[in-house]
């Protein structure tokens, strides 16, 4: 063994790139001394040292900007702390578009840069030639000046975050490569080196590209895989001096920074070219591959057009540098939920430079709290399940995922590599009338159905897109008919023995601990009080519970109820999502329709609101649990996976009356918008609790033994003024269409921002859920008396605020079937 490898660490960070030497840095600011990191090569040499060293700050969620914004901060005083060198400078960038399309996404980023606090301006071509003055304007429509961006250099920001981490007691080893993960019961117990072992009780995954290969040995999921990154770097251009911005012209897909008087010229493809498909050589460090001009071909063209003195321009070198990419263009983070005390912090997409400062403080302060100390769903591990690290589809889907960055973020967008991918017992049947498919953790979903005869394609605009219409039929049937959705999607966890009731009891905000055969809406809190998830509890025997939660979800939600259930309780978790489809009849006819296909007493006094029953529905038997996600009367059918064809024809034959009609997601979003119920991952998250939700009803405050986040709620109750909640807003004109993202305005002043949208056929106009702040408290008369208005890409619409759901049934029928607010599993 090594004489400089100790053979025990608290905690064992893998990967010495930028990443991991942050990591390391913020345990040491932390407190933690007892840190070890390995790095098989030498410092940077995997991935970092070729990075561009971009940093630009602003993301589409708040808190990846937070990230990014303490980033900047960070590496602009790093060298007078370390003494070392990071290349930083505040230099500011431009963007600048091509197209009217590309402009309206600039004015969009401009309200939501306002909404998180982002120092951006607007800029005419001309203005955009002012500031970076070696580019051609002739074909531009406008731009945005961001002056808090700025660049690095990569591998001396990485050597001044290693030296912070030595000052405060990490050791840092390099030519050491693990081998292998040590674990027992379920928890790392350190690693195995090509120099000998370290028992540790905590190890970080920061291996860059290799840290697929790194989770492989610990039995841990880290979908990522690599792909050419190109970029090119010029003798000197006239014009170019060092305190150039940085140029992005995302619709020519190319970036440019300054670098000795030269350029740096680089960019994502649209079809990218995966690399490494037979494994990493562990060897390769400080390497590049081999010079691809064809493959560097139309970002080259699109570079000539922006900056034509580049076709007299030395070029000194080509860079071609892998780097890893996951299948949605973010990065990973957090606790695997496979292995106890392993985390992984990987698959930066090209934006590691920029991230790195705050990902590394916020993976270290979940490392040392034990929990993240705000909403990282964006990143987090469990967002993805063990069928995203199958590598032929990963190697197809970062064909496309590297070219997002530049990319038109459409609204609605829909990655269309690697499809179809998981698919219901419907999927054919569904296809054969016309459903346009999107996918949501791998399932395909119909979002809508195309008439007869017309293609069931989404034309993507920011305006009224081609499916508008036919989504207005789907609410239309839904409002006053029946319809039909196939909800199999939705991720079903059944927890069984003994203790489950209690343990549940205790894991969920509601009392869940009731009679069988009832239903629950509940949220799961942290301790902070804010929702890790929101579900439906089913009772179905005294010891055995269906939980039914979000697509997205299964993983997140498993690994928390896990990890809550004490060692010693009779409580098993056990994933059934593939064992059940669920058809879900919503709509005033919902009861004409089932009645046809059921022996069962489905009157409200038989069947009431928040009950699940096992009813027979034609030949099959299946869950039936009254529950609406759209503010009408509804029964979720829970089928078992073989029956569902059966029962989805034997519906359709019955409700041929009724006139049922397929309904997809698009209609389902929209219906619940209307309604005003909240959707986990936007209107929920770990930083909302459910007071500020506006779903304190859904608490149960003085439930024996209370529930996880019960005292923050408590504390939170006591101050008696909301400082922020979600609010529902109308426009006042029904012809703009909101997507979600945009600035809410109170008298002129940015207040909060729109977290859902759609637009609400019923109502005439669009409707959104939004989240609105004020230092003084968000009252009912605050919002009464304020003069608010929505930023759409610049233009500014009245907007109204409803402290009551802005669609209320007219027509008559039994209280009975109108649903309370509810939860957000169609998320």
């Amino acid at each position: 063994m090594s004489q400089d490898l100790p053979t025990h660490a608290r905690v064992v960070v893998i990967g010495g790139g930028i990443v991991g030497c942050s990591v390391a840095y913020h345990l040491a600011k932390m407190g933690w001394r007892d840190v070890v990191l390995l790095e098989q090569g030498q410092l940077s040499g995997g991935t970092t040292w070729h990075a561009a060293g971009l940093v630009g700050q602003l993301r589409s969620h708040a808190n990846m900007t937070g990230l990014i914004r303490y980033s900047t901060e960070l590496y602009g005083t790093l060298e007078a702390e370390t003494g070392l060198a990071t290349g930083w400078k505040r230099c500011g960038s431009l963007s600048v578009a091509r197209t009217a399309d590309r402009m309206t996404v600039l004015k969009r980023t401009a309200a939501a840069a306002r909404a998180q606090g982002v120092d951006i301006e607007l800029v005419t071509p001309k203005e955009a030639g002012e500031i970076w003055p070696v580019m051609a304007t002739d074909d531009l429509v406008g731009g945005v000046w961001l002056p808090g961006d700025g660049k690095a250099n990569p591998t001396d920001l990485t050597q001044s975050l290693a030296k912070g981490a030595r000052n405060g007691g990490v050791r840092v080893i390099e030519r050491v490569r693990v081998t292998g993960i040590a674990e027992r019961d379920g928890r790392v117990t350190g690693v195995a080196t090509d120099q000998g072992d370290i028992a540790a009780e905590i190890v970080v995954n920061c291996a860059g590209q290799w840290a697929r290969k790194v989770g492989l040995m610990a039995g841990v999921t880290v979908p990522l895989h690599s792909a050419e990154h190109m970029y090119i770097v010029t003798g000197r251009i006239e014009g170019v001096h060092p305190d150039l911005p940085v140029m992005r012209d995302p619709d020519g897909y190319i970036y440019f920074k300054e670098e000795v008087g030269g350029l740096v010229m680089g960019g994502f493809e649209p079809e990218a070219k995966p690399w490494g498909m037979d494994g990493i050589p562990d060897n390769f460090e400080f390497a590049l591959l081999e010079d691809d001009w064809d493959q560097f071909e139309i970002l080259m063209d699109n570079a000539l057009v922006r900056v034509p003195q580049l076709m007299q321009a030395e070029v000194r070198q080509f860079y071609n540098g892998p780097e890893s990419f996951t299948p949605d263009n973010n990065f990973i983070l957090g606790e695997a939920p496979e292995l106890k005390n392993f985390f992984v912090g990987a698959g930066f997409n090209s934006m590691g430079i920029a991230s790195a400062g705050g990902a590394g403080r916020a993976l270290a302060e979940w490392i040392v709290n034990g929990a993240p100390t705000m909403d990282l769903w964006p990143v987090d591990i469990r967002r993805f399940a063990a069928f995203n690290n199958n590598p032929r589809w990963l190697h197809d889907r970062v064909k496309e995922t590297l070219g997002l960055h530049y990319a038109m973020p459409w609204p609605n967008r829909e990655l269309d590599t690697a499809r179809p991918f998981r698919r219901s017992p419907l999927y054919d049947r569904l296809a054969a009338k016309g459903a346009c498919f999107g996918s949501r953790m791998g399932w395909e979903r119909a979002n809508w159905f195309a008439r007869e005869g017309a293609s069931p394609r989404i034309d993507y605009a920011f305006g009224r897109q081609n499916w508008h219409e036919a989504v207005g039929r789907e609410m239309k049937a839904a409002r006053e008919g029946a319809v039909i959705f196939d909800q199999t999607s939705f991720a079903k966890l059944l927890v069984q023995g003994r203790d489950a009731g209690a343990v549940l009891n205790r894991i969920c905000a509601a009392d869940v601990d009731g009679e069988i055969g009832r239903s629950v809406y509940t949220g799961l809190l942290n301790a902070r009080g804010g929702y890790e998830s929101d579900l439906t509890v089913m009772r179905l025997a005294r010891d055995r519970f269906l939980l039914v939660t979000g697509s997205a979800q299964p993983v997140h939600d498993a690994d928390w109820i896990r990890k809550n259930t004490p060692d010693d309780a009779h409580a098993v978790l056990t994933d059934v999502t593939s064992s059940y489809a669920v058809l879900s009849v919503m709509g005033p006819k919902a009861r004409d329709v089932l009645e046809r296909v059921t022996s069962a007493d489905l009157s409200n006094a038989a069947f009431p609101f928040a009950t699940v029953r096992e009813i027979d529905v034609g030949y099959a038997t299946a869950y039936a649990n009254r529950m609406s996600y759209i503010g009408e009367l509804g029964w979720e059918l829970l089928v078992p996976a073989e029956f569902a064809v059966g029962v989805y024809e034997t519906l359709h034959e019955a409700g041929r009356e009724a006139g049922l009609l397929d309904a997809g997601y698009y209609a389902l979003e929209a219906l619940r918008l209307e309604k005003g119920f909240r959707a986990w991952g936007r209107e929920l998250t770990p930083d909302i609790n459910p007071y500020e939700a506006g779903l304190g009803f859904a608490v149960a405050r003085d439930k024996p033994g209370g529930f996880i986040g019960s005292e923050a709620l408590a504390a939170h109750r006591q101050k008696g003024v909301l400082l922020r909640r979600i609010v529902q807003f109308t426009l006042d004109d029904g012809e703009p269409v909101l997507w979600g993202g945009e600035l809410i305005l109170r008298d002129g002043k940015p207040v909060g921002e729109v977290r859902s949208a759609a637009y609400g056929h019923t109502l005439g106009r669009s409707v959104a859920l939004g989240l609105v702040e004020d230092e003084a408290g968000v009252s009912k008369a605050y919002l009464e008396e304020g003069r608010f208005e929505i930023d759409l890409a610049g233009e500014r619409h009245a907007a109204t605020p409803h402290l009551r759901a802005a669609y209320d049934p007219a027509f008559e029928r039994p209280k009975a079937d109108r649903s309370p607010a509810r939860d957000a599993r169609a998320a």
